[in-house]
């Protein structure tokens, strides 16, 4: 993978976190382009429909307001654990690691 990313020197490659969250924020605006344009509109033609989401783009890049995570660390820990708590009380031993099954040869 490294010699491949020396050769192709116009990738770069980008942690992602593990939770996907900066991913959630772009998935936000895109529930927000659906909900403010899209779904209440009407569209005869492809071309309708890109001239609506341009003229959202417009509107939007205008006055742009920025998602903010708000959630901590913290926070997000102790929902889990409160998670954990409950599926355990419901089903013991479910949040238990497992062990991977192996092929017997």
């Amino acid at each position: 993978m490294q010699r491949w990313l020396k050769r192709h020197a116009r990738f770069v490659p980008h942690f992602v976190p593990t939770s996907s969250s900066w991913l959630n924020l772009v998935e936000r605006w895109f529930g927000e382009l659906t909900g403010k344009r899209i779904r209440r509109g009407v569209f005869v033609s492809v071309e309708d429909l890109e001239k609506a989401i341009e003229e959202f783009l417009a509107a939007w890049n205008h006055a742009p307001k920025p998602f903010v995570w708000t959630a901590t660390v913290e926070s997000i820990l102790q929902k889990l654990s409160r998670c954990r708590q409950t599926l355990e009380r419901i089903k013991p031993g479910c949040t238990r690691a497992r062990m991977r099954k192996t092929k017997e040869k």
